[in-house]
């Protein structure tokens, strides 16, 4: 019998968009999605349900998913809340797989990158921030915008943003 190894994603990063409008996963998370995705370089990404940001994770969390499902059902229940299971479901679901080449670079499907509010330009820029079993994809300008709790990613992202503006001079 084959144990699996529990993924965390932990760390931060930053890239911008690049040529061919892609950009790079930080290496402090491309062997994690490479190992979680059984060897091979498949970035899931979705709309977070929440959050006006992006989430990334490996193909090995979709195992997880119908787990998670379950007990949202059951505590819901428990708490005499509705539960919408399929659109539960849909929201879980509806990422889009996006392979990645040796070097990280990865092109998002234009239209999360407008759920997200992430920019078509070329300085457009995108905040990656672990989240334990998934990571986040910000713009930075919607990472600011987020209230109490969020200083230390908001500090963290705001220092990204001015080094790789300083790159750019």
């Amino acid at each position: 019998m084959e144990v699996r190894q529990a993924i965390s994603y932990s760390g931060q990063g930053f890239s911008l968009r690049g040529e061919k409008n892609r950009f790079v996963l930080p290496p402090a998370f491309r062997k994690t999605v490479k190992d979680s995705s059984q060897g091979t370089r498949t970035l899931c990404i979705g709309k977070h349900d929440r959050w006006n940001c992006l989430t990334g994770f490996g193909l090995s969390r979709k195992d997880e998913l119908a787990t998670q499902i379950d007990r949202e059902e059951s505590l819901a229940f428990q708490a005499g809340r509705e539960f919408d299971r399929d659109l539960r479901s849909m929201q879980l679901y509806g990422f889009s797989e996006v392979p990645f080449d040796d070097s990280g670079r990865f092109v998002i499907p234009e239209h999360l990158l407008r759920l997200a509010n992430i920019g078509a330009d070329a300085s457009a820029g995108i905040f990656f921030r672990a989240n334990g079993s998934f990571f986040t994809l910000w713009n930075p300008a919607e990472l600011a915008n987020m209230g109490a709790g969020w200083e230390e990613a908001q500090a963290a992202c705001a220092d990204f943003v001015r080094e790789a503006g300083e790159g750019l001079k």
